[in-house]
């Protein structure tokens, strides 16, 4: 199927979602721009399904069938349109809870890990991937398959207790990096939970003052520049170091070397 033929097949998928009892705002059925863009199409061919789980028809990447597609695709509008004002300037501590939210996550620091807690979320070096999974597939276990990764890493009822529910159906983590730089990438959300990630946060070298946010493909969806509170420098570098040398790497790099802070 030919880029406009799979174009086709996901407005139409969401024009069908419309007039179902399950509602969207206006504006995410206008994303005909991130929708193109969302998905390699070069490589992928997509299909639609009806699951019980999700009360909805649900559009099924067959590459990674984890994947909450309408979720991910909104999460990604979200990212795309926070203003300047939101991720530059300012307190990193408001720019990490501004992320959170647009990735469909609560800010819940003070929850007990494993039940809902996300104080680590892009917090440090490793857990800076926001991954929109199906629920299906949230209490999919790593099984060892991922390494540095606990052997069973159950994630599931975090996954429900820390997601926002107007984000879309499936749910939102924040998953580990570890793995990413393999191509294709050996990392939790793509192997323990067979799903694309919505956005990847990125420390900029040399000075890792700066970060971006990238997709699946390592497209730039925004960027930042906190001025206070930063994570420690050790993890910065860490989570620079986990995407060097892969398509990750190619924004952060980038914007690093560019000496304008806007």
């Amino acid at each position: 199927m030919n880029k406009l033929g799979i174009s086709a097949l996901l407005i139409s998928s969401l024009k069908s979602l419309s007039s179902s009892s399950f509602r969207r705002p206006l504006s995410f059925f206008l994303l005909s721009s991130s929708i193109i863009t969302a998905f390699n199409f070069k490589t992928m061919a997509m299909s639609t399904t009806t699951t019980t789980t999700h009360g909805a028809d649900d559009i099924i990447d067959p590459d990674y069938p984890g994947t909450a597609v309408f979720r991910m695709i909104t999460i990604r509008d979200r990212v795309k349109s926070l203003t300047m004002h939101e991720l530059n300037g300012i307190d990193w501590l408001f720019i990490r809870r501004t992320i959170l939210n647009a990735g469909g996550l609560k800010d819940l620091p003070d929850s007990i890990p494993g039940q809902g807690y996300t104080g680590h979320s892009f917090n440090d070096f490793n857990h800076c991937d926001l991954t929109a999974m199906r629920m299906d597939m949230s209490d999919n276990e790593n099984e060892g398959r991922v390494a540095g990764i606990a052997f069973n890493n159950p994630l599931g009822n975090g996954i429900r207790l820390a997601s926002l529910s107007e984000h879309g159906l499936g749910g939102s983590w924040s998953t580990c990096m570890m793995g990413c730089s393999s191509e294709p990438p050996q990392d939790v959300a793509h192997i323990q939970f067979r799903s694309r990630i919505a956005f990847k946060l990125v420390w900029c070298p040399p000075l890792f003052t700066k970060f971006v946010l990238v997709d699946d493909e390592g497209d730039l969806l925004n960027k930042g520049f906190p001025n206070t509170s930063l994570p420690h420098m050790s993890e910065r570098r860490r989570n620079y170091q986990l995407v060097a040398g892969s398509k990750y790497a190619i924004q952060a790099e980038l914007w690093g070397q560019d000496s304008s802070e806007l």
